[in-house]
């Protein structure tokens, strides 16, 4: 049939200019076609039936790979269907049952799928991927010890293969198996120095561990190997910030302040590492990003008005508060807030409105309380300062707060006996309350009634034995006493082991040994204490005069000088730079 296939090339491009060579090559085909005719036509021998021959593997392999095919469509029934076929015809295939696992685990059928894991399993112990899976499906269950099980398995099948091994560390770190989580990922990353997440992982169990340094070196490493890894950068600015490092912390968490996957989280973390550092200015500045960017609402607001009074920008604090009253007029903080900026700003008249916005049962109220009666007390309104605690008293008669503040009031207008004789009035409905008892004693020290201080603050331990304040005072009461210095060494003691970075605590201790002749101790603890708080008059005389004890003139003058300069009023100060001086012969 060659001349009908040519003709129809032909035909289909009749555009085409006959030329006299193609002319001649179409006279040619149709001679010899016709010539044909009269040629006879062979016999046509059919060709052999061959017997179809069933082979179950192949016809097993052929199912599976059809099942293949549907499952990446996501056709899971077609898959499923197609496999158990295949199972049919090989019901002990491991790689069949495994199969129909993974599948089951895509599809949400985790008991299913957990059967055939397990069935593949048993057909072939030495097959590895359903231990794989079944590590991924127990650890997503949160059983992690038999994940682990499972994956240590796969990887001891054949150690050359890496997907198990992250999967085994992430199981051993929950289950705080630290030791061989951090070798299964040294070895992940031996085997390929690329796995960004070995290495990434790494630094989290060292982190874990507490092992920061270790920690730091393979964020490091990470960000080598993949620099826009922003959960990386962010691990390492945490881990700077568990070394107390908090400058190199806030500079990484700034590298990632512009990354807008990362900047709630980022912008979060930095600005409250920047406020807890008292860097404010530096903490405004994210704030305002913050809230230009729609991010934290009302709470960055909140915090943008809090950094302008610390910053003692209290007419912008003032302005930030109003406009969120202006939102929300009931927000009782927020008139707390407001108050205080006025306050600070010595606007005690809108300060003394904005504290009486706030309702009484607002969590702020009592504290509003005593604002109100102070700006009373300063205004020189004395009776209406002492009313508003007693109206607020009659109101609320159970709340101890409003009677310690009452108390102090009365103690500031110098009238102690008056607070003492009000406490002791209403000490039978706090009978239990230790700071009850703590401040009564403080009165009766106050007026002179030394003796009987002291028993009230031993009720104050009876009622509290870890109370740090009464340890404290009766410690240091025995040391200026000259008395019993061996129970007031017990009594600070046990204060310090409470607040160890507690000056005026460390202060009693040292001068309890200084009463005791242990000049050694009493100037380790006095130093601590200066060390702490270097503005308080009383903290340097005491350690001047370890000083001057232990001969040492020059740091004694020094520091008492230091001390007067505090506290001018104190003539016993002037008393004894006038001696130290004589004694070395200066003028």
């Amino acid at each position: 049939m060659i001349h009908v296939s040519v003709f129809n090339q032909f035909s289909m491009k009749w555009n085409y200019i006959l030329t006299p060579n193609l002319l001649i090559i179409l006279s040619l085909l149709l001679f010899f076609t016709a010539c044909s005719r009269f040629t006879p036509v062979p016999k046509v021998i059919p060709p052999p039936v061959i017997k179809k021959v069933q082979d179950k593997h192949a016809r097993s392999l052929y199912l599976f790979s059809l099942a293949r095919i549907a499952a990446l469509d996501n056709d899971y029934p077609s898959a499923l269907n197609l496999l158990r076929e295949a199972i049919l015809i090989e019901p002990d295939s491991a790689r069949l049952h495994g199969e129909v696992a993974d599948i089951k685990l895509k599809i949400g059928q985790v008991p299913e799928a957990l059967e055939f894991i397990n069935k593949s399993i048993a057909l072939d112990p030495e097959y590895r991927p359903p231990y794989v899976l079944g590590g991924i499906l127990m650890a997503s269950a949160g059983k992690d010890w038999e994940a682990a099980d499972y994956l240590r398995k796969a990887v001891k099948i054949d150690p050359s293969k890496e997907d198990a091994y992250l999967h085994l560390a992430l199981s051993l770190t929950r289950l705080f198996e630290y030791e061989e989580a951090v070798s299964t990922l040294k070895t992940l990353v031996k085997l390929n120095p690329d796995y960004i997440l070995g290495y990434y992982y790494l630094g989290r169990t060292y982190s874990q561990m507490k092992l920061y340094r270790d920690a730091l070196g393979y964020f490091t490493k990470v960000l080598e190997l993949k620099p826009e890894f922003d959960q990386a950068v962010i691990d390492k600015a945490a881990t700077f910030e568990a070394l107390g490092d908090y400058s190199q912390a806030i500079d990484t968490y700034r590298t990632l302040v512009n990354q807008d996957e990362q900047r709630a989280t980022v912008l979060q973390r930095l600005i409250q590492l920047l406020l807890q550092q008292r860097r404010y200015t530096e903490a405004l500045e994210y704030l305002k990003q913050s809230a230009q960017s729609g991010l934290g609402g009302q709470e960055t607001n909140r915090k943008i008005g809090l950094v302008h009074i610390e910053l003692e920008q209290y007419d912008e604090a003032i302005s930030v508060f109003g406009e969120m009253l202006e939102k929300d007029p009931s927000a009782d903080n927020i008139h707390f807030y407001r108050a205080i900026a006025y306050k600070e700003k010595d606007d005690l008249d809108n300060a003394y409105s904005e504290f009486n916005k706030i309702s009484k049962n607002s969590s702020q109220y009592f504290e509003a309380i005593s604002h109100i009666s102070m700006i009373l007390k300063e205004q020189g309104k004395i009776d209406a300062a002492i009313n508003v605690f007693k109206e607020a008293i009659a109101v609320t008669p159970g709340n101890i707060d409003l009677y310690l503040n009452l108390s102090t009031l009365y103690e500031s207008i110098e009238k102690p006996q008056a607070a003492l004789d009000f406490l002791l009035l209403n000490e039978q409905q706090f009978e239990k309350e230790s700071r009850l008892h703590f401040r009564i004693g403080v009165l009766q020290d106050k007026l002179g009634k030394r003796t009987e201080s002291i028993k009230r603050m031993k009720i104050v331990l009876q009622l509290d034995p870890k109370d740090p304040q009464a340890l404290n005072y009766l410690g240091y009461t025995y040391a200026e006493m000259g008395q019993h210095l061996e129970e007031a060494l017990k009594y600070l003691l046990q204060a310090v082991a409470i607040r160890p970075r507690d000056a005026f605590i460390l202060d009693s201790l040292g001068w309890t040994y200084y009463k005791l002749k242990l000049y050694d101790d009493a100037l380790k603890y006095l130093e601590e204490a200066v060390s702490i708080v270097d503005d308080d008059s009383t903290i340097l005389e005491h350690l001047g005069d370890i000083f001057s004890v232990r001969r040492t003139y020059k740091k004694a003058l020094k520091t008492y000088q230091r001390a007067l300069e505090l506290d001018p009023e104190r003539k016993e100060l002037s008393e004894k730079i006038r001696k130290l001086k004589g004694e070395q012969g200066e003028k």
